[in-house]
């Protein structure tokens, strides 16, 4: 066995084990942070490595789960509710009741088709223009929802979505993410990729079709953030565009970024430290009204991570 899939192995075992703890010793509330915690690891990884690999600077996984997480709930709604809640769903779709399971992997399409659709314009541009392009993408997809009340429920919100995702379901979208990217990092996939980051022409006279892979690694993040906004649904039981705005992104990006922008190990460590951080911090920001601290305490550890490890706690290794 190789360095690589031994160092896999350990750290699926390892989340594997404490997924187990937890559901073993904690409490409904306990568990449903851990499951955050969990969502949080699939988005922090599949950033990290449409992000890191390419180097392309997207912002837009809030969208991919806007996206992702209503298709699902659209689709696994109980059906007798939908004429009241959904009017204007077509028959088809008012009628259907699915199961998480093809309900999430429905989502993961539909929000890696978008991307596919908006990466051709949009994967044109570079750095800050890429990430103002992708903030704008939440927008629109915000703005679509809201209006489309007759199929989401607009602003107030889908509430009564069936509860059906829990810390194994959860845990099994985390090991589908990171062994996804894993093997595609560590193969000829990931190799390319890095090429077309770290030269582009040197990539393009090799063969490479830069513009396909950045695509393909676009896609494939946005799939894997529709995966985790359809876990996220089933795991809180409502939806609203409000819980999916750009603060989220900025969060994310400071996941990446402090666990070593391309690293996948970094990426898990980062997402589970700062949701247990956020977690630990809400009693005492309601209690003192220190509201903000959280944001305030993430922006010092960045700050702190640029000046004395500017690549973040791996760089774009696995210990």
């Amino acid at each position: 066995m190789t360095g690589g899939r031994l160092e896999l192995l350990v750290l699926v075992a390892g989340l594997g084990l404490a997924a187990a703890l937890a559901n073993a010793t904690l409490g409904a509330y306990e568990l449903t942070l851990i499951g955050f915690a969990g969502i949080n690891v699939m988005l922090a990884v599949s950033l990290s490595f449409s992000n890191g690999l390419t180097g392309l600077f997207s912002l837009g996984h809030p969208a991919f789960m806007m996206i992702g997480g209503y298709i699902a709930a659209v689709l696994t709604y109980p059906a007798n509710r939908k004429a009241f809640m959904l009017p204007d769903l077509p028959p088809w779709l008012a009628g259907a009741e699915w199961g998480l399971l093809p309900a999430t992997i429905a989502g993961a399409a539909g929000a890696a088709a978008v991307a596919v659709v908006v990466g051709f314009p949009v994967l044109r541009l570079r750095g800050h223009y890429l990430a103002v392009a992708t903030l704008g993408l939440i927008i629109i997809v915000r703005v679509l929802i809201n209006n489309a009340d007759g199929l989401t429920r607009g602003a107030l919100g889908l509430s009564g979505i069936p509860r059906l995702s829990g810390v194994w379901s959860i845990y099994a979208g985390v090991v589908v993410t990171l062994v996804a990217c894993w093997r595609l990092k560590h193969s000829s996939v990931g190799r390319s990729l890095m090429a077309v980051r770290d030269n582009e022409l040197a990539a393009a006279s090799i063969g490479i079709r830069l513009a396909a892979s950045r695509l393909a690694a676009f896609a494939l993040g946005a799939a894997c953030a529709g995966a985790a906004g359809a876990l996220w649904a089933h795991l809180v039981g409502n939806l609203t565009p409000a819980s999916f705005g750009i603060p989220l992104a900025f969060t994310l990006v400071a996941m990446v970024v402090l666990g070593g922008t391309g690293s996948l190990t970094g990426a898990v460590i980062a997402a589970l430290a700062l949701s247990l951080l956020t977690d630990a911090l809400r009693p005492l920001e309601q209690a003192a009204g220190l509201y903000g601290l959280t944001q305030i305490i993430v922006a010092l550890l960045l700050l702190g991570s640029m000046i004395l490890r500017p690549a973040g706690l791996f760089g774009g290794r696995e210990p």
